[in-house]
């Protein structure tokens, strides 16, 4: 029974019944991908169309690579067509990457006709993908993040913040100095270490007391940058 299901239909003939069934397979399995990625990214939030996306590659995949069988001129033909298309995107995150590929994956197979492998490959890597993000596998104890603070140019920033940050880290460095506005403001960059029960709001409140209420960001890791005012 086994050999039967996860045997290849790419030596069969092209018929309505095996092209429904590719369809079906990457459909399913590319449902089952998705939400393997909601449940891992729960915590740092996710795009509503990057699931859907994720959900479509599967089947786009499955059906070129089931138009073009064994038939190289075609294939040629189609890698023409996909060159004149164009992706402007900034590298995401190496997890959502990741995922793109996984889905290409199981769209080649379900191409092919290897259905079954297909369907152990997809349950076998959601489940250890679940599984890595429950047991926070690799996770560090501290969370890393960058700080910007802009003060004017006569307030001595050497020990002005150490009190405030010695508060809310546990470790602290400045990265980075750099003048703004000719001259007028500095700009500081710090890598922290935050404390699980640190609150975001009392820290940047007390900094804002320092910096004449200039201009402060924090970026958290797997956040966008939030700046406040």
């Amino acid at each position: 029974m086994l050999e039967t299901i996860i045997s290849s239909t790419s030596g069969e003939s092209f018929t309505l019944v095996n092209t429904l069934i590719i369809i079906f397979s990457s459909t399913l399995l590319g449902l089952v991908i998705s939400f393997a990625y909601i449940i891992t990214h729960k915590k740092e939030g996710y795009t509503p169309s990057f699931t859907i996306t994720l959900i479509m590659l599967p089947i786009i995949i499955s059906i070129i690579i089931l138009l073009v069988g064994n038939n190289i001129a075609r294939a040629f033909s189609l890698a023409g067509a996909f060159s004149l298309v164009r992706f402007r995107s900034a590298p995401g995150d190496p997890k959502d990457i990741a995922y793109v590929f996984f889905t290409l994956a199981v769209g080649l197979t379900c191409g092919m006709g290897y259905i079954g492998y297909a369907v152990i490959v997809t349950f076998i890597l959601c489940a250890l993908l679940v599984i890595l993000d429950k047991s926070k596998y690799a996770m560090p104890k501290h969370k890393t993040a960058k700080l910007k603070i802009i003060i004017p140019e006569d307030l001595n920033f050497n020990g002005a913040f150490d009190q405030v940050l010695n508060k809310y880290t546990t470790s602290w460095h400045i990265d980075s100095i750099k003048t703004k506005d000719f001259g007028a403001l500095f700009e500081l960059q710090y890598i922290i270490n935050i404390k699980s029960d640190m609150n975001q709001k009392n820290l940047i409140d007390e900094l804002r007391c320092i910096n004449g209420n200039l201009q402060i960001s924090l970026m958290l890791s797997g956040f966008e940058e939030r700046v406040y005012a």
